[in-house]
């Protein structure tokens, strides 16, 4: 079953005061990482012409990056929520059925997925490095 979280980036919602209202909520915390985007792009315009160009730098969740010897990775939905903000985007994320995206920088292919077990996999895997 598939739920899309999405917000308007002209009408922000505002966030609850607590961690389980931000975080647990059924957005799963997608919004507060959008939001955290739309801010961190008023804080670095570089990265945010980074990701309007359709790069895929380095952010707090896994997913972006220096480029990895196979050409893809796992990343999770909430760098895709916060790339999506970063960029001055709509919030728009499918929670079942992921995303996946291309670097234009590196090529480097990364599917975006809410599937902690499969993203905690790939970064043990890969020997922890981002």
């Amino acid at each position: 079953m598939s739920m899309i979280v999405e917000c308007n980036f002209g009408s922000a919602p505002s966030q609850g005061e607590s961690w389980s209202e931000r975080w647990g909520g059924p957005d799963k915390g997608l919004i507060c990482s959008w939001l955290r985007g739309i801010e961190k792009a008023k804080e670095s315009p570089e990265l945010a012409a980074q990701a309007s160009r359709g790069e895929l730098p380095s952010l707090p969740w896994v997913g972006g990056g220096k480029a990895i010897k196979a050409g893809k990775r796992i990343g999770a939905l909430h760098y895709l929520a916060m790339w999506q903000g970063l960029r001055g985007e709509n919030l728009s994320i499918d929670l079942a059925a992921g995303a996946s995206r291309t670097c234009t920088l590196t090529g480097m292919a990364v599917t975006f997925t809410g599937d902690t077990s499969v993203i905690w996999k790939a970064v043990s895997e890969s020997g922890g490095a981002e």
